[in-house]
Formats: C-alpha cells, structure tokens, sequence
C-alpha cells in the first residue's frame, strides 16, 4: 500500500511510498481502511521532534475509514463499521479513568515503541502515536477507533478526531464558556476556528480572534466571531472591554508568548484555557505577585478536556443540526502524493485545515 514516511526527526518532508505493509492484525486489534486523514500542526510537531515520537514514523493522527478486519478477543466492532482514530483512548481502569478523567489516561503511551508499519527490505515503521493516518491501512488498537454514524462524510469524520474536538471541547468542557461572556481566541487554525464556532453556541457574546494572517482572520469572521485583529491589537482591544479584558482567553498556538499574551488580556478574575501544544522546554513565567492579586485561572485542555468519545459525540450532534459546521473548516484536500505541498500550505498560515484523501 501507500504511506509517508518521516525517516529522521527534524526531517522537512515526507517520503511518499508503496511498498508499505501494516503489522498483521492480531488479538485484540483492528486493520482500518482509511479514506480520509486530517493535517494537523501536531503532524509538524511530531516531525521536528517538539512532540515525542520515535522515528522512522508514518504521521497522521486524525482518519477516518472503514473496518475491514478485526483481530481476536475485539467485541462490539465489526467489518464494516465507520470509524475514526482515537490517538489517546483510555484504558478504563487507570487511576485517572476510575477518577472520570479519562482523557488524561497515558496508558495507551506505551504503545509508541511498538511498530505499526513495515517498508522495504522489512525496515519497522511506527505510526504516530500509535495511529499514523498518512497511510491506506493502519491497524491499531480495538480502544483508538471510535464508531461515527453513516451520514457523516469521511473527510469531516476526520477533522472529529483530534482538531475540533480539542477545540470544542476547550471551550465546552475546559472553559465552560457562559452566555454573555467575552471570548478571546488566540490562533485561527484549525483547532482555533472549532473554538470559535462553540464558543458562538454557547452564546459568547463577543468572540475575538487573533491570527497574524489576514485570510485565516477573515474565515474566522464567517464562521462566528464578532471581530478578528491582528496580534499586536489584542492589548488595545482587551483594554478597552469594560472589565479590563476578557472572560476567557483561548490559546490554541502552544507558544510561550501567546500563553502570556492571553494571561495579560485576560481581566482579573478570567481564565486562559492553554490547548496549543508547545515544546517542553519552552517556558512561560509569571510573578506569584500577580498570580495573587489578579486571580486569573491558567488552564490547560489536553484533547478536549473532558471524555474523548463523549465530546466527539457532542460534536456530530451539533453538526447534524447544523449549529456547527466541519465542512467550513476544511480549506484545502489533497491526494496522499501531494502531503508534502500540504504541509508546506500549513506551515505558510494559508491552510486552515487540509484533508489527504485516501480513496
């Protein structure tokens, strides 16, 4: 089959290949045909080595296909079935999952040593974070595949596993955004702009977005927000709300300077909710003094901040009744041979989000 492949950590761009063979599908596992995957900057992250994945890799988190195989011991999936790629699904019985956390579960982590894929001479391949959509087929665990209905089209199904989710859910979940609030979102990517439209169905009354790139402001605008600026306008725009800034700050960049952008545009008493997923060693700081005295909340969102598989639930229903709208959030689609343009769309700012179709 076809897949890309990163060779080495740090590496610019992918190679394209076909002599790809997944793992065979054994117990508890299932073989997917993927008809759509989603680019994510996390896809970027993971090839400059800002997020953890042992390489030689086939990237990709966010898919969507049909199950075609399913291994033994799996119940409750069935060939057939349209799902898509959980790529942090919890274990049911960790600490953090007994406790209702169960996106905080890390115990599918252990899986990132293990080979997903195989190409050429036999060299093993793993899929990021134990899913790698930038291929035809994966096989992955029975728990990292959540079941999507029929009407749902696969390169919207896509977007569900990661992207609006996380931003969905950093709004609805994390946040918990109240009717009449002021809202800023820092980033109009794609998790940004899913942040925008919940924040809009929770009834935010002003919606903020922040981005340097003009065409990224301007989608914003059309998919609910009530003003876009650019970044130096933020200090300016937050001054001039009538608490001193705003309710809640969105950060979906995962930069120091934008987390502390957000803390400072945020009014005493508010929140910045920190979804952007930045680099270890990237530090932001902050005096106790004002820690103190404004009582601001510094949040963080990891894949929604809440049940991965409820919040993707959450997130179809809206779409099926049309308060949200996927297909808006979906710029570019391209085919598999053509991922490397696609990353460097995204890398420019001009993509907002690009489907890699699969057939």
């Amino acid at each position: 089959m076809r897949a890309a492949i990163l060779h080495e950590t740090g590496q610019d761009e992918l190679e394209v290949r076909d002599d790809v063979e997944t793992v065979p599908v054994g117990p508890g596992t299932v073989r997917v045909r993927l008809r759509a995957a989603g680019l994510c900057h996390s896809d970027l992250s993971a090839m400059s080595g800002v997020l953890p994945q042992p390489a030689p890799f086939v990237p990709g988190h966010e898919g969507a296909g049909e199950i075609t195989e399913v291994g033994e011991g799996v119940t409750g999936l069935a060939p057939g079935d349209r799902v898509v790629l959980c790529w942090m699904p919890p274990c049911g019985s960790c600490p953090h999952c007994r406790h209702g956390e169960t996106h905080l579960c890390t115990a599918s982590l252990k899986r990132l040593s293990v080979p997903a894929f195989r190409f050429g001479p036999g060299t093993p391949a793993y899929g990021f974070y134990s899913t790698g959509s930038f291929a035809e087929e994966t096989v992955v665990a029975a728990d990292a595949v959540l079941r999507m209905p029929e009407d749902l089209p696969f390169e919207l199904a896509a977007l569900v596993g990661c992207g609006v989710t996380t931003g969905f859910g950093a709004v609805v979940n994390t946040a918990r955004v109240e009717s009449g609030s002021t809202v800023a979102v820092l980033g109009a990517g794609g998790v940004g702009a899913a942040a925008v439209q919940a924040a809009r169905i929770s009834g935010a009354a002003r919606i903020t977005v922040v981005d340097p790139v003009a065409s990224r402001r301007e989608r914003a605008l059309a998919l609910g927000a009530t003003d876009a600026i650019a970044p130096e306008e933020l200090k300016a725009a937050a001054k001039g709300l009538a608490l001193g800034g705003y309710d809640y700050v969105v950060e979906a960049v995962g930069r120091s300077e934008t987390v502390r952008a957000g803390y400072d545009a945020a009014r005493r008493g508010g929140a910045v909710v920190v979804v952007g997923a930045g680099a270890r060693d990237d530090r932001v700081s902050f005096s106790l003094g004002e820690l103190f005295f404004n009582e601001k909340q510094v949040l963080s969102s990891l894949y929604g901040g809440g049940d991965v598989a409820r919040t993707a639930a959450t997130v179809v229903d809206h779409w099926r009744a049309r308060p949200l709208d996927l297909a808006a959030l979906v710029t570019h689609r391209v085919p598999l041979a053509d991922v490397n343009e696609a990353i460097a769309q995204m890398r420019s700012g001009e993509a907002l989000r690009t489907v890699i179709t699969l057939g």
